[in-house]
């Protein structure tokens, strides 16, 4: 961010939502919505309030990660991530923290309204996701800091989101939705993998046990292919079922998933921070590819 950005001025709040990452919570939606419209059970109120839901959920859980972060020291000098907010000074922590419960309570809200379309079972899950999005990096045992990031992410980037934004809309959870929840949430941990991949060193010092602390930088090579192939193989089959056009499709996105895996096994550095972008995108990109499939072919 340029040194002369006024603190608490709206360039900076957005900053800290991390817009460029907002792609993992948008995707697993339209994954979900384009599903139901394709089996005729799409509902426009239902799908707009998932959106909202997911969107600030992560925002929230951002604005949490920057101040929890720096509260626990995580924020050091020699960090080559993007600058935090509140590391640099740019908002208070005190700020950061209102903004942090504030965005989950606005997520919160909207959740509520979709117990009229889903009902009670919702608010359960509801309670687990605004309590994850503190616990995250917050509290006694906070997941991030103890292996439990990339769990975290196939549930609420995958699982979660996919399957519950048709059940809202369907009445019910397909076979079909949980197998892509699967194959969004594979993919959504990559973008977990390239930020501690990054941060390893620092993460280390900090003794914020990520999978790739705790495995090394080559298991964060391998499981970033894996990822990827995984999803690629999970929905191949309903891809394939339809259109040949499909079929051409998926190899265009492989293609593409390899030459980013190549390109991230060969990144160093500060030079990971557009990886991880590239990333979010290789994330949407299947996403509204898999939408393609379901809603006009």
């Amino acid at each position: 961010m340029k040194r002369d950005i006024r603190d608490n001025s709206w360039f900076v709040w957005v900053e800290a939502a991390r817009p460029r990452t907002l792609f993992a919570s948008i995707s697993p939606v339209l994954v979900g919505t384009a599903l139901a419209w394709h089996d005729g059970l799409f509902n426009p109120v239902a799908a707009v309030l998932c959106f909202l839901v997911a969107v600030l959920a992560q925002i929230a859980s951002n604005y949490a990660n920057d101040f929890f972060d720096f509260k626990k020291g995580a924020d050091r000098e020699d960090r080559l991530g993007p600058a935090r907010a509140v590391a640099s000074g740019w908002i208070a922590p005190k700020a950061m923290l209102i903004a942090t419960f504030l965005t989950l309570g606005l997520a919160c809200m909207f959740g509520c309204l979709l117990l009229f379309y889903g009902g009670w079972i919702l608010l359960p899950v509801g309670m687990v996701m605004a309590l994850c999005v503190l616990a995250y990096s917050a509290g006694p045992y906070p997941l991030a800091y103890n292996g439990l990031g990339d769990v975290c992410v196939l549930l609420f980037y995958g699982i979660v989101p996919v399957c519950f934004t048709y059940y809202v809309q369907a009445g019910s959870i397909s076979l079909f939705a949980f197998l892509l929840s699967l194959a969004m949430g594979f993919l959504s941990i990559n973008i977990l993998v390239v930020n501690n991949y990054r941060d390893y060193e620092q993460d280390k010092v900090s003794r914020k046990k990520t999978t790739i602390v705790l495995f090394g930088r080559r298991y964060g090579r391998i499981i970033y292919l894996v990822n990827g192939l995984l999803a690629i193989l999970i929905a191949a089959p309903l891809m394939l079922r339809d259109a040949w056009i499909s079929g051409v499709l998926l190899v265009v996105y492989s293609a593409f998933f390899i030459l980013t895996w190549a390109k991230f096994r060969k990144t160093e550095g500060k030079a990971l921070n557009p990886m991880l972008g590239r990333t979010a995108m290789s994330v949407f990109i299947f996403a509204l590819l898999l939408s393609v499939v379901f809603v006009f072919l």
